[in-house]
């Protein structure tokens, strides 16, 4: 018990940090959201409306100390975000609330999935070293060193085109009525195969590989030779013995991975115009809107605290030698 409080303090004291970092990062880019605002108008907002936005936005000249606090009081005593710049007058939860379901239901399919699939077949490929198998390995290095958006571009130029099935870009079809109607699912669906291949694809290379490489480690620990001379089965000292230890280190890996759920793989969303986090971030940062930057760096945050702290408590379970000894 005293071990998962000291891990709690220590994950509040991160928030704090993070919290701390994320507001003053988006304050460093050179540049002002309202002056970009200004030019977009193209000389339509007079100097009384550009002394409110700035005013609005908390750009009226407090210094960075006084911004700061009142961002901690708007985030924890109001809860509140603030309106986008870019989307203005839009709340930034808003913004946040119609791009989330997007990349959690991609990514997430995507991320639990090639963590299964991988995970899976390093099992057997690293239990059954040495045989046929092993030829996969130079086709996973190969595709895992692949970075996500060139492997993108790739998928839509081989996939897509003027009598393609598949789309190139979006979240759904132009005449489509967002909502929870056959059509529109279809739709959906239809628009994130290509972004859930590519990432599938390059996800579940890396899984086997890694766990394969743990598995060929294990296999050759003392335990292993003991199993076996018990005479277990040979599944019972691959599943049970081998593949639970193995797995171990698997499990920080798939901690960060479904922490960055939230985040999304930004470069696939904004190569295939998919309407998640990713790309709201995309459009965030090139309009420098502070609120939007902050609400989605703090989304993303918590989130990876969360799936650490889950993966502490995973670890606990699975290798009580982690625990705190008296």
């Amino acid at each position: 018990m005293r071990h998962i409080l000291r891990r709690i303090a220590f994950y509040l004291f991160t928030a704090w940090a993070a919290i701390t970092v994320n507001f003053f990062i988006p304050r460093a880019i050179p540049g002002d959201p309202v002056t970009t605002l200004i030019a977009k108008a193209q000389g339509q907002i007079s100097t009384q409306q550009e002394a409110s936005l700035r005013i609005l936005f908390g750009l009226n000249g407090d210094n960075l100390f006084t911004q700061y606090l009142n961002y901690l009081h708007t985030l924890f005593i109001k809860r509140d975000l603030g309106p986008s710049f870019s989307f203005f007058p839009t709340p930034v939860t808003t913004v946040i609330r119609q791009s989330l379901p997007w990349t959690v239901g991609l990514i997430g399919f995507t991320t639990v999935l090639s963590f299964v699939l991988g995970t899976g077949i390093g099992v057997f490929i690293g239990w059954r070293r040495g045989g046929v198998w092993d030829a996969l390995l130079p086709v996973t290095t190969f595709i895992a060193s692949i970075p996500y958006f060139f492997f993108g571009l790739i998928v839509i130029d081989l996939a897509t085109g003027p009598n393609s099935f598949f789309p190139s870009s979006g979240g759904f079809a132009p005449e489509v009525v967002p909502g929870w109607t056959s059509g529109f699912i279809i739709s959906a669906i239809k628009h994130s195969v290509l972004p859930a291949f590519t990432i599938l694809v390059s996800a579940v290379a890396g899984w086997i590989l890694g766990m394969r490489n743990m598995m060929v480690t294990v296999a050759s620990e003392d335990y292993i030779t003991v199993a076996h001379a018990k005479g277990l089965s040979d599944r019972r000292v691959m599943l049970s013995y081998a593949a639970r230890n193995a797995l171990l280190p698997s499990i920080s890996g798939f901690a960060l991975s479904l922490g960055f759920i939230v985040g999304g793989t930004f470069l696939v969303e904004i190569v295939f115009s998919y309407p998640g986090i990713g790309l709201q971030l995309f459009a965030a940062v090139g309009s420098k809107d502070y609120p939007l930057m902050q609400g989605i760096f703090l989304i993303i945050t918590l989130s990876v605290l969360a799936a650490n702290f889950l993966a502490d408590l995973v670890y606990l379970m699975l290798d009580p030698r982690t625990r705190k000894e008296g």
